[in-house]
């Protein structure tokens, strides 16, 4: 089953974790699990992370590229993107509801960096370009 797949593969990657004797559910590992090339994580990645950005029609994708580009510096990113830095947070709100977590985060950051390179990824092998 998925789930049992997910577990598995969760349970190869537990130890990449700050405490890995504590339980974990399987998608808090999905980066970890992506990058290990669970077939499952990637998708759930791209699923939850990249499609629905890359889907909004708007400067999203782009300026959560820049984002992480520049170190997660708004005045970086909005020197990159030529917009004042309330844009870039005005961005980033609207990045976080719709991935319900917050591009700010490191945690969340990290998964999002992921996401991307996946995306990216994806978009190449289909011929896709965003």
């Amino acid at each position: 089953s998925k789930s049992a797949k997910a577990a598995l593969s969760a349970l190869a990657v537990a130890a990449t974790v700050d405490s890995p004797t504590r339980p974990t559910h399987a998608d808090k590992l999905l980066p970890e699990r992506a990058l290990a090339g669970d077939p499952l994580a990637k998708q759930a990645m791209l699923d939850k992370y990249y499609t629905p950005l890359a889907d909004s029609q708007s400067d999203l994708l782009t300026t959560l590229r820049a984002y992480l580009d520049c170190g997660r510096s708004l005045e970086a990113t909005s020197k990159q993107l030529f917009v004042h830095a309330n844009t870039v947070r005005y961005r980033l709100k609207r990045i976080q509801e719709i991935i319900v977590d917050n591009p700010t985060d490191p945690r969340a950051a990290f998964m999002l960096q992921i996401a991307l390179a996946l995306g990216a990824i994806n978009d190449s092998e289909s011929g896709v370009r965003r």
